[in-house]
């Protein structure tokens, strides 16, 4: 795992989780709704909500939707973001990863992952506290997008594995609140819950995964999506399928950490392209 965050020492040591966490390789923007893109926070148990406690399960639907009545004045994206590389003036300030530039903020801890038999970086992650975010740049065709498609998917996936699914307007536009039947500590039934968006660029398809406080917690929420919006897509002028996962670059100052066991067992495996990720 790499990592980057306010002091980089204490963001490999505290934050990091590594490249054992992920050690399949297919991911596609649709990942099964737990191994591909459910990142999960490196305390497990941050994702789990009562299953009888409806103010927990409600809390993710009042994150997606909290902000519906603004939707009608909502900008268009190439003015509130995700960006198109295009659509930017200068990237002199961004962390160059190929595929996505990614501002720096020192509150925030971000890691590279990165599939061990391979090498190559399947996903990256942010962690502030106990919201988590996950992210995907993927090739899109150019003269559709591959939300809608994936969205159908990622909601049948969660629904073969028992799980609930609500699809939302929200700010980010049309998410999927995804819970999926889990065990508490205490042996209660619980449910994991993530919510997932994704963005149609031009030629690109970028998925983002809240889990952890970002998908209960509208002020966690909040703070996620700003990072979602400032991120930047690098398509480039290479051909590739659809649901192909953009290159990903490990920058020279990343700093490298083996999970401990917990860890590498908390956190699901991405995988390349939209499949559907199991939560879980």
């Amino acid at each position: 795992m790499l990592g980057f965050g306010k002091k980089k020492k204490q963001d490999a040591e505290a934050t990091d989780e590594t490249s054992k966490d992920v050690e399949s390789a297919k991911q596609t923007p649709s990942s099964e709704a737990s191994g591909a893109t459910s990142v999960e926070d490196t305390d497990a148990e941050r994702d789990l909500v009562n299953a009888d406690d409806d103010e927990d399960i409600e809390g993710a639907e009042q994150a997606a939707a909290a902000a519906d009545q603004d939707l009608e004045d909502e900008p268009d994206r190439s003015v509130t973001g995700p960006f198109d590389v295009s659509e930017i003036e200068t990237d002199d300030s961004y962390i160059d990863l190929g595929g996505l530039r990614i501002k720096p903020d020192e509150n925030v801890n971000m890691r590279i992952d990165v599939d061990q038999r391979s090498q190559s970086v399947v996903s990256v992650t942010f962690q502030k506290d106990g919201a988590v975010l996950q992210v995907q740049p993927f090739a899109a065709p150019k003269s559709r997008g591959l939300w809608a498609e994936v969205r159908a998917e990622l909601a049948a996936s969660v629904r073969e594995q028992n799980g609930v699914v609500d699809i939302l307007e929200g700010t980010l536009g049309r998410q999927v609140i995804a819970k999926l039947p889990a065990s508490l500590p205490n042996g209660d039934r619980g449910y994991r819950v993530a919510r997932f968006v994704g963005i149609d660029g031009p030629r690109w398809f970028l998925r983002g995964v809240f889990s952890g406080d970002a998908a209960v917690k509208r002020s966690s929420a909040r703070e996620m999506e700003r990072i979602f919006r400032s991120l930047v897509v690098v398509r480039g002028r290479e051909p590739m399928a659809p649901r192909d996962l953009l290159p990903l670059n490990i920058p020279d100052n990343a700093v490298r950490r083996d999970p401990t066991e917990e860890e590498a067992q908390s956190l699901p495996v991405p995988e390349r392209g939209p499949e559907i990720t199991k939560i879980g």
